[in-house]
């Protein structure tokens, strides 16, 4: 397990240094995950997205789809000693993105419950989350 998050967190940091450079014509959404789990761009608008690193859209307003992976501690499941993972889709509407605007994207859970917040660059909460489906991996 230890092998697997160290492999990731290099992964991640090698990811971040070639991400493109930002359009200032369009927004810019960051997605940022936990210390244990994960989180994945997958739509905008209903349409396949390319990469899951980050989203870029037109100024406007996007549903944007997440796919969010985390586990949950074996104090919240019952008598075992694992970890159980769960893997869920989550979509985040926005009306008003803005071009030239960076915005980041957080994930998290509570127990089996994901959720997920929409920033905008003065940390203001402008959008959140809603589950699409979530099931054990």
């Amino acid at each position: 397990m230890r092998t697997m998050l160290v492999a990731s967190a290099v992964l991640a940091l090698t990811g971040c240094a070639s991400l493109p450079a930002p359009d200032p014509n369009q927004a810019w959404i960051d997605l940022a995950p936990g210390n244990e789990d994960a989180l994945h761009a997958l739509q905008v608008d209903e349409r396949a997205w390319a990469d899951t690193r980050y989203f870029e859209v037109q100024p406007g307003s996007h549903e944007l789809t997440v796919r969010y992976q985390f586990p949950v501690a074996p104090s919240n499941i019952g008598p075992v000693s694992e970890p159980l993972w769960r893997d869920c889709q989550l979509n985040v509407k926005y009306k008003a993105f803005n071009a030239g605007q960076r915005y980041q994207l957080e994930a998290g859970s509570i127990g089996f419950r994901p959720w997920a917040k929409l920033y905008d660059e003065q940390r203001n909460v402008v959008g959140k989350g809603l589950p699409a489906g979530c099931q054990r991996t």
